[in-house]
């Protein structure tokens, strides 16, 4: 019996699903899981030349260690991180280096590379590497930043027939609303 050319894809899928959520129950298993299926889609976005998502990837990597860790031990006496807002001063720096390496990276794999979507992927990867850091600081506008990555990266693998991943996306999408209830309704519990 032969494996399916997609079966690394639906692999990567179901552990993406259980991964997120897992975030959305604040469980820290979704790290160990999230490190694998972000693992396999280094060699799936190499295959359809979305080099930006394969390079997202292994920064993924390192923010699923660095999360892990951050939520085990980042909270006040090295304690459990929880949920909270961020300030004014991280909006800016998200919003410039958005746009900054957004900017960077597009003209980039626009001009070295044969990359598919180049800016639009540049978009969603580095828009995707500042929700993965605010999601390791327990940031709770991280599910804010991950609805536009979700609604953005439906259409992006839609185009590049990546369809599983798609559909992938669609229920990151519905996991980031649920996420972010989740993690609204903690605040209180946590403050009180």
């Amino acid at each position: 019996m032969a494996i399916p050319d997609n079966a690394p894809e639906i692999v990567a899928v179901i552990l993406g699903l259980i991964s997120v959520y897992l975030v959305t129950r604040q469980n820290v298993w979704c790290y160990p899981l999230g490190i694998i299926s972000v693992f396999a889609y280094i060699f799936i976005f190499f295959d359809v030349k979305l080099y930006a998502d394969m390079g997202l990837q292994v920064f993924f990597i390192v923010l699923q260690v660095y999360g892990w860790y951050k939520w085990l031990y980042g909270g006040n006496g090295h304690s459990t991180l929880h949920v909270s807002w961020a300030s004014r001063h991280v909006y800016t720096l998200t919003a410039f280096f958005t746009v900054s390496a957004t900017t960077l990276l597009g003209f980039v794999l626009h001009q070295l590379t044969d990359a598919s979507l180049p800016y639009v992927d540049s978009f969603l990867a580095v828009l995707s590497m500042a929700a993965q850091w605010m999601m390791a600081k327990k940031y709770i506008e991280n599910w804010i930043l991950w609805t536009i990555v979700n609604i953005g990266s439906i259409g992006m693998y839609g185009v590049k027939g990546l369809y599983f991943t798609m559909f992938l996306y669609t229920v990151y999408f519905g996991l980031a609303l649920l996420g972010y209830a989740e993690w609204k309704r903690s605040l209180p519990r946590q403050t009180a």
